[in-house]
């Protein structure tokens, strides 16, 4: 166990939504196990059944989330073959569907110890069906060891080098030009790209110059600007984002909404020619 006492701390991430009680009864079935819990909701608004985008959530917010346990519920395969899973870190527990959910975050925090199928009964919540693995499995399991039980307890230890690897997609070169995708959408409509800022330098952008991005047929050019209130009226531009990515906006309005973009859209960018740097 990482920890002399109990975790204090779940940070619950679902694409329950707030509209049904899903995650609201998820906590309450934390709480009544462990009363002094504190739960921190990373987000609920996760696109339905969206792995990916729930893996991408869950690496930009780790390294700033408690030592405890992280509960992750993306769970398109619920009631199937598919594993739930318990891995122990340096920094807690992460629980959920062994989908690719769990393991990008997992690898960012220096990876996993052990890891345990989550197969005793004695820890479930009774349920009629098997669709609510977020209440009736996963829940419970954090409970528990808030409680104090050991992570053997809760099922059959695995490896963890078998879990399902996170489908993170990386940018690749073609021509010279960087060719990556929209990563996410935030909630202004900023489109953050799978490109490091420093790959751009390698090849010849700078900030305050121009690139030219190429997406959906489309053609258009982008300045490097330090911040989104450099943007010039109706200007797109590109910048380096809080999590130290390349993000594309426009000051105060939605670039996604106005190109057209959506994550996981295929995003092209030609930095300038030699002469032009």
């Amino acid at each position: 166990m990482p920890f002399d006492s109990p975790p204090k701390f779940v940070s619950f991430l679902s694409d329950y939504g707030l509209q049904d009680e899903f995650a609201g009864v998820c906590k309450a079935v934390m709480l009544g196990l462990a009363p002094e819990l504190t739960i921190v909701d990373i987000s609920h608004d996760i696109p339905a059944h969206d792995v990916r985008a729930g893996a991408l959530a869950l690496v930009r917010a780790v390294q700033y989330l408690p030592e405890g346990i992280v509960l992750a519920v993306v769970d398109p395969g619920v009631g199937t073959e598919r594993r739930a899973i318990a891995v122990e870190t340096e920094s807690g527990y992460f629980l959920g569907p062994d989908n690719g959910l769990l393991a990008p975050a997992v690898a960012m925090i220096g990876g996993a110890g052990r890891a345990v199928s989550l197969t005793n009964e004695d820890y479930h919540i009774v349920a009629p069906g098997p669709t609510f693995a977020g209440r009736d499995i996963l829940a419970p399991a954090a409970g528990y060891l808030a409680r104090g039980a050991s992570l053997d307890e809760l099922g059959e230890a695995i490896d963890p080098i078998g879990m399902m690897p996170g489908l993170v997609s990386l940018p690749s070169e073609e021509d010279g030009a960087i060719v990556g995708e929209v990563w996410w959408v935030d909630h202004f409509g900023n489109c953050q790209l799978n490109i490091d800022p420093a790959e751009l330098q390698l090849h010849g952008a700078a900030v305050g110059g121009r690139v030219e991005l190429r997406f959906g047929g489309s053609t258009r050019m982008a300045r490097w600007v330090h911040t989104y209130a450099d943007a010039k009226a109706s200007e797109l531009v590109m910048l380096v984002d809080s999590y130290g990515l390349v993000s594309l906006a426009l000051d105060q309005r939605s670039a996604a909404q106005e190109l057209g973009l959506r994550a996981g859209s295929g995003i092209t960018v030609v930095p300038p020619p030699e002469g032009a740097r």
